[in-house]
C-alpha cells in the first residue's frame, strides 16, 4: 500500500507578488523530499500555462501508509516550511490509497 500527497499551491490574492521569497519558498519545498525520512517519492513542479483555473505549484509525495504521512506532516522541517509559507500561499490538499 502506498499513500499519495497532493498539495497545489498559488500566492494569496491579497498578496503581492515578491520573486525572491517566492523562488526562496519553492526552493524549499522543492528540496524538502530528500530531509524527511517517511518520503518515498517526491515531485514539484512549477504551472506552465496561464489559464484562470491554474494553480501556480503543485507537489506530489509518496509514503508508505497514514502513519508515514503523519511523520511527514508533522516533522519539524516541515513544520517550519509551512509556518514561512502560510503569510505568502494558499493551498489544497488531497491524500489517498495508490
Amino acid at each position: 500500500m502506498l499513500m499519495r500527497h497532493i498539495v497545489m499551491f498559488r500566492r494569496k490574492p491579497d498578496v503581492e507578488k515578491n520573486t525572491v521569497l517566492e523562488k526562496s519558498l519553492t526552493s524549499r519545498m522543492a528540496a524538502l523530499g530528500a530531509q524527511i525520512p517517511a518520503i518515498q517519492g517526491w515531485k514539484f513542479a512549477a504551472n506552465e500555462l496561464d489559464r484562470p483555473i491554474c494553480w501556480g505549484y503543485v507537489l506530489e509525495a509518496e509514503v508508505a501508509d497514514a502513519k508515514a504521512l503523519d511523520n511527514y506532516l508533522f516533522h519539524p522541517l516541515h513544520q517550519a516550511l509551512v509556518a514561512d509559507l502560510k503569510p505568502y500561499f494558499e493551498w489544497a490538499a488531497v491524500d489517498y490509497t495508490a
